[in-house]
């Protein structure tokens, strides 16, 4: 088996420059100029193996941005079209998502003809690889149209999406006209180019105690599916755009992970935009924060575990300037504390009551960051509330930041008391120059309750924009339509609107080195801007996109 798919293999992304000189080409997978994956056994997986590695060595697993609704849509898609003369034409659209159902008459032109490009499947292994790759199942165009001519459409191009997820986003970004359904996509000229992921790997999720049920992604496949789209926008001479509607609650919520770094690198290229959901971990009270500045230096805060949360990691981030140790208290009053700091450590601890075991990663220096970590992993706790205190090893003033998991990788009755909504917005929407978006329900104006929050962990201003994001019609698997609400569908239409900037820029000749940070800029500066809030902030970001003020700026200087 090939060991990107093979569990007896961990994937560690390292930087290229500390790739051992020694290790063979088998063992590694080849990310991008600046990382790649070394593919190592291991026998007797454990728990502590986080630790005797690296944690920052280990992808992180990310989830869905937006949830979907089967009810038929009952108002109009959301449309530019009727004002600006900008489809997407000649405009590529990534997506890296659950996969699409191709079949959609969504993504066929009028003749009956598919407007994908190709798909590149990490989950099928039947087919022929992409080239330079050396898993899953490529099925270019022609694949397609031959496959819509059959009756038997999956014997030939075995694509499917189970979630529902990735056809949605394709949709809103991309869907062409369907007046019996009222409706179309922001771009419905553009091409669309698909990777669907593979799951993330059963050896991570029980690293991040991850129960094995739970759908999420690991960061390693989603940067093997932006080289991928690059290597199709690159053939065809087109601007890409890529739209991510995933997130993760691991990191230093700091815009250094390898992701982020990747996409801030790529944007700053012509003809690349790369568009991010702010994720939908607002409300979810899965984010705390401390400050003290008074002797003993000390902070206490409680989190209730819920009856259905049998695993699952919280991860602990002081400001450079601290350093902090833990102690636990479970419900029944039992004690654990991790007092001492290394640069690898992994302390296992067993309570005497229960099933209960707590693992904790006391590190001194993680390696993107070179701040400390302290990663808590929890296996049968007992349900209840769980006393946290943290304290200065330094008896000096210190600040942190608390995270739980994001997405469906805990229920709602895990939570923070006295959670704090800030510093909520997912990665790689932490990163520096991508477009990163917040979602507002569009009938009243009012931001999600659900929208995650800036700013990042270091007060880099986060999100960039808000777009709609309640109840957008969308298509579905089984040529069905519905609605998508959350983050991920605000970027879905932030999408198309970086795609028409594209399509005005380096199409239409007016600005044919125009690069993705050139037109994040573009739609901050015409965003509108209520006079009630103060600009940027943690919420709006630099106010709600705007393109037909965009446009209007447009036609003053072109």
């Amino acid at each position: 088996m090939n060991k990107i798919l093979d569990n007896g293999y961990y994937d560690f992304i390292l930087s290229n420059s500390l790739i051992p000189s020694y290790a063979l080409s088998e063992n590694i997978t080849k990310l991008n100029n600046e990382h790649s994956l070394l593919h190592l056994a291991q026998t007797n997986m454990q728990a502590c193996d986080l630790g005797l590695h690296p944690y920052e060595n280990f992808p992180s697993v990310y989830t869905l941005a937006s949830s979907i609704c089967t009810e038929n849509p009952n108002t109009a898609s959301l449309s530019y079209q009727s004002v600006l003369n900008y489809m997407g034409l000649g405009v590529v659209i990534g997506i890296i998502d659950t996969g699409i159902d191709y079949g959609h008459p969504a993504f066929q032109n009028h003749d009956g003809t598919t407007r994908i490009l190709s798909i590149w499947d990490q989950t099928d292994q039947t087919g022929k690889p992409p080239a330079g790759f050396d898993f899953g199942s490529e099925y270019t165009k022609n694949h397609i149209n031959t496959a819509l001519k059959s009756s038997l459409p999956l014997t030939i191009v075995p694509v499917t999406d189970t979630s529902g997820h990735g056809t949605a986003i394709a949709s809103i970004v991309a869907g062409s006209r369907d007046k019996e359904h009222s409706f179309t996509g922001v771009v419905p000229q553009s091409k669309l180019a698909v990777v669907k992921l593979k799951e993330a790997k059963d050896n991570l999720k029980q690293i991040y105690f991850i129960p094995e049920r739970s759908l999420c992604y690991q960061e390693s496949d989603i940067m093997l599916g932006i080289r991928y789209l690059l290597n199709i926008a690159a053939q065809l001479n087109r601007p890409l755009i890529l739209c991510i509607a995933l997130g993760s609650s691991q990191g230093g919520h700091d815009g250094r992970s390898p992701l982020s770094s990747y996409l801030d690198q790529l944007i700053r290229q012509p003809r690349m935009g790369a568009v991010i959901a702010a994720g939908n971990e607002g409300a979810s009270k899965r984010h705390y924060y401390c400050y003290s500045h008074v002797p003993p230096y000390c902070c206490s805060f409680d989190i209730k575990i819920g009856e259905d949360d049998r695993m699952f990691t919280m991860e602990i981030w002081p400001f450079p300037t601290g350093r902090i140790t833990l102690e636990l208290y479970s419900p029944d009053c039992e004690f654990v504390s991790s007092l001492y700091t290394t640069v690898n450590t992994c302390q296992k601890f067993s309570l005497l009551r229960g099933q209960s075991s707590v693992w904790i990663n006391n590190i001194i220096l993680e390696g993107s960051t070179g701040d400390q970590v302290i990663v808590v992993r929890f296996n049968n706790p007992l349900p209840g509330i769980w006393h946290c205190q943290v304290k200065s090893e330094g008896n000096e003033p210190f600040s942190f930041h608390c995270w739980l998991p994001s997405g469906n990788l805990i229920s709602p009755d895990t939570y923070f008391y006295h959670s704090d909504s800030t510093t909520t917005i997912t990665s790689p929407g932490d990163a520096h120059v991508p477009l990163t978006v917040a979602a507002y329900n569009q009938f009243d104006n009012m931001i999600l309750y659900e929208s995650g929050r800036g700013f990042s962990r270091f007060g880099e201003i986060l999100p960039d924009v808000a777009a709609p994001g309640y109840k957008i019609p969308c298509a579905l698997p089984g040529n069905r339509y519905g609605t998508l609400s959350g983050t991920g569908a605000a970027a879905a239409i932030a999408s198309g609107a970086e795609a028409m900037i594209m399509e005005w820029g380096f199409i239409r000749g007016n600005h044919t080195t125009i690069t993705g940070v050139m037109a994040n800029r573009m739609i901050i500066r015409s965003a509108n801007r209520d006079n009630a809030w103060f600009y940027p902030n943690d919420i709006w970001g630099y106010g709600q996109i705007d393109m037909l003020h965009l446009f209007d700026q447009i036609s003053a200087f072109s």
